[in-house]
């Protein structure tokens, strides 16, 4: 996610302001923040469901080799 630019931070120089502070800055950030468009959320989660099913598929894979292999290992005699 992004931030739109020239935005100016005010600091307190003491370090203190409270509870309530705090909420008023985490208002002002999330504010900030430029939300993908629905168009870039489907591309994103379309990405990272073919990413997750590609690990599914290998982890599989191996774990499914590497039991076989040790099964085989071990019956050896």
């Amino acid at each position: 996610m992004a931030v739109k630019e020239n935005v100016k931070v005010a600091k307190n120089p003491s370090g203190k302001g409270g509870i309530l502070k705090f909420f008023r800055e985490v208002k002002a950030e999330v504010r900030r923040i430029t939300w993908p468009s629905k168009n870039e959320t489907k591309k994103a989660l379309i990405a990272v469901g073919v990413v997750v099913l590609i690990y599914v598929v290998l982890v599989g894979g191996f774990d499914y080799i590497f039991q076989n292999l040790f099964k085989f290992i071990l019956n050896f005699k």
